[in-house]
């Protein structure tokens, strides 16, 4: 059976640093072109998306949990950057219909979940959105991460999701392809995150229960560890609740460059 055409794809996108795209860096166009990637990306989906649901690795629970706030506070979870980057807005509204229906979603898999009425937002989610959707018009859920980092957890968690897609709500895992703080800004990790990078994008094109099998044993990836040290993969696993919410939908990588002399990439599935 084809897909409904405007079936809403899920990705995966880089978050940057902190709120890098806001700020002065060294060198001055480090962040350029994952801006402009950001910035395209709603011009590429099938129609305007009536909700967003976004799983950001900034935010770990034992059970999973999802904002439920219909006016979410923004979490400025990052640290030492200049003062005017804690004055950053992002004034989505949330939707408490949408939290309601994801924990539904979940407990019909079997996946422990409950709303959170008081939590906001954290820079994993308005940061990439200011760039994607800056008039902030569109509502917005942030879904939690499981605290254990479990693989198959999370495809599974993606796996539950998948129906919203049909449903006008664009999925989004925001992370960060590599995600080792001691290696930005030192090139002998360039190899490393590009090894690590060209299996990240041969998994995402696999079909779907081939890709599935490869993420779940994503640890077992060339340079796998040296780019996502152990118990520090909550970057990364955005990106298997995206492949689990794809289900059988084509992926590939839409975005690729080079920033603090490490490979970091965006996807798409559908």
């Amino acid at each position: 059976m084809n897909a409904p055409s405007n079936r809403m794809p899920t990705l995966f996108v880089p978050h940057g640093a902190g709120p890098c795209f806001f700020m002065d860096w060294d060198p001055v166009d480090a962040w350029d072109r994952m801006r402009a990637y950001l910035e395209n990306i709603a011009t590429t989906l099938p129609e305007r998306p009536g909700a967003i649901l976004v799983i950001s690795g900034h935010w770990l629970e034992a059970n999973v949990r999802v904002t439920a706030h219909p006016h979410p506070s923004l979490i400025f979870d990052y640290h030492g950057f200049p003062e005017h980057t804690y004055r950053l807005s992002y004034p989505a509204p949330g939707e408490p219909v949408l939290a309601d229906t994801v924990v539904a979603l979940l407990h019909e898999a079997g996946i422990p979940a409950e709303g959170d009425p008081a939590r906001g937002i954290d820079h994993g989610v308005f940061v990439p959105l200011k760039l994607m959707f800056p008039e902030a018009d569109i509502p917005v859920v942030q879904l939690s991460l499981r605290r254990d980092l479990d693989a198959q957890a999370h495809l599974d968690l993606g796996r539950a999701l998948a129906p919203l897609r049909d449903r006008g709500v664009l999925i989004i895992g925001s992370g960060m392809s590599f995600h080792n703080m001691r290696g930005y800004r030192d090139p002998r990790f360039t190899p490393i995150s590009e090894q690590f990078d060209a299996w990240l994008a041969d998994t995402v094109t696999s079909p779907g229960a081939e890709r599935e099998a490869a993420l779940r044993d994503w640890a077992q990836a060339p340079s796998a560890r040296l780019c996502h040290p152990p118990r520090a993969e909550e970057h990364l696993l955005p990106l298997l609740v995206a492949a689990g919410a794809a289900g059988e939908s084509t992926g590939r990588r839409t975005f690729s460059d080079r920033v603090m002399e490490t490979a970091l990439s965006g996807f798409q599935f559908g």
